[in-house]
């Protein structure tokens, strides 16, 4: 038992745990998969047994996954247009397309980055041993 805290309590390799985030992998072993759908975290890893319910993404992979598609079809658009000066229609679509796609494409893997950055650092409740009685329900309703 105290193996295992001292092993939650430890630091844990930010850049191993990033790129295993990158492969939608636990941030824990990397072989268990972060999610049970397209953006739905499990509560735990299926081989390693991490608790992921600490895990507090929220808003935060959608605001930077917004801001990289956005400067990329900013610094698009000029060349497109310049290229497909005769049909600014064609323009529009495929420049909406692409963003669509590739917004779809990037927003799991830089979710489960947060997830794993999140618990390479300790931050919201991963690596520290919680009192007895909390759980995700009880901080849920304590609004923590």
């Amino acid at each position: 038992m105290a193996t295992r805290e001292i092993e939650a309590d430890a630091p844990h390799d930010v850049r191993t745990a990033l790129k295993r985030g990158l492969r939608c992998k636990c941030p824990s072993c990397g072989e268990g998969s972060v999610f049970k759908g397209y953006l739905k975290v499990r509560s735990s890893c299926e081989v390693c047994g991490l608790d992921l319910t600490p895990q507090r993404a929220d808003d935060g992979p959608a605001y930077v996954v917004i801001l990289i598609v956005g400067h990329l079809m900013g610094f698009s658009l000029p060349v497109m247009f310049e290229q497909m000066r005769d049909s600014p229609l064609m323009v529009a679509c495929l420049l909406s397309a692409f963003a669509i796609i590739l917004s779809l494409i990037m927003l799991p893997p830089v979710k489960a980055m947060f997830v794993a950055f999140q618990w390479a650092k300790g931050m919201n409740g991963f690596g520290r041993s919680q009192p007895a009685g909390v759980n995700q329900e009880t901080r849920w309703t304590e609004g923590c």
